[in-house]
């Protein structure tokens, strides 16, 4: 463990590499997708990369994948007051974008990216109906213990 001082300067270093990540990203996906598309994807793997991963530790993308089920799962819908079940499948989807031009780029491995894929397919419809749990003001909140 360091201290704010360490911690900051490493979220600095991190979030340095991530605009370049970010932008590498951003140029593979403009022109295939249409320009409102690119944003959102961009704005979502951005609030995943530099926010969720640097909200407690500071953690590179490489890291993230092991962090997504917390993310999708936890962070997301109870932090972010747009988090719905269509928004989780959406951020999925761009994260999972993103990571696949990681990929390709080198910067994860191919089992890396499988890892990330199946633990959102795996989790997905839990991840939805503890959103969908979480937004109806007369169910009982799925993050409270019993």
């Amino acid at each position: 463990m360091y201290d704010y001082e360490d911690y900051e300067k490493k979220c600095e270093e991190i979030r340095n590499e991530n605009d370049k990540l970010l932008e590498i990203f951003e140029q593979d996906i403009t022109g295939t997708l249409a320009p409102q598309t690119v944003s959102r994807h961009v704005r979502n793997a951005e609030f995943y990369l530099n926010n969720y991963l640097l909200y407690s530790e500071a953690l590179p993308m490489e890291d993230g994948i092991g962090e997504i089920d917390n993310f999708l799962g936890n962070f997301f819908i109870r932090k972010c007051m747009w988090s719905t079940p269509a928004s989780i499948k959406s951020t999925a989807v761009s994260i999972k974008k993103f990571y696949k031009c990681m990929m390709v780029h080198g910067k994860i491995s191919k089992d890396n990216y499988a890892e990330l894929c199946e633990t959102i397919r795996d989790r997905m419809e839990w991840w939805q109906e503890d959103c969908a749990q979480f937004n109806d003001p007369l169910a009982v909140n799925p993050f409270m213990p019993f």
